[in-house]
């Protein structure tokens, strides 16, 4: 079962697989609604490195991207069923509009993200680029949403 830490223990933890030579991998989101698509994409993401972080977006800053309604579970929830997933090592709740600020600070080895997106479309392209690090597109083909699967449920 992965660790859900703070933005300190993280980086400790880093710096100490970073010394046994271990490769990182981040992947976020906002893992409202656990669904299968999240799993496969998280499996791809555990694939890219010996450790992956999950960085989960904080209740504010989904209600600032999806509206007032969403978050469906609150921030805490969310981490405990991500941290939960056995390809998961670390989870960190992050509250900026973007990870950029957490890729800043941990320097990832690999930087993943969902097939919606492409290597030159990645929101954080020029950060992850910018100290050395590499993109990683994975995970099934983006036919699960959390907005469709609460649609269907209303």
């Amino acid at each position: 079962m992965g660790e859900i830490l703070t933005r300190s223990q993280l980086v400790e933890r880093v710096g100490r697989d970073r010394r046994q030579r271990l490769t990182i991998a981040l992947a976020n989101g906002g893992f409202d609604l656990l669904h299968v698509g999240h799993v496969r994409y998280l499996e791809g993401a555990k694939r890219e490195a010996d450790r992956l972080i999950v960085a989960i977006n904080s209740d504010a800053s989904i209600r600032a991207l999806k509206g007032p309604s969403r978050p469906a579970l609150p921030e805490s929830d969310r981490a405990e069923l991500v941290a939960a997933l056995r390809a998961v090592d670390y989870v960190v709740v992050f509250d900026e509009p973007t990870v950029a600020p957490l890729l800043e600070l941990l320097k990832p080895d690999v930087h993943c993200k969902g097939t919606d997106y492409t290597v030159d479309t990645v929101p954080e392209r020029e950060t992850v680029l910018g100290y050395g690090g590499r993109i990683a597109i994975v995970g099934d083909p983006k036919d699960h949403s959390t907005t469709d699967l609460l649609s269907r449920l209303k």
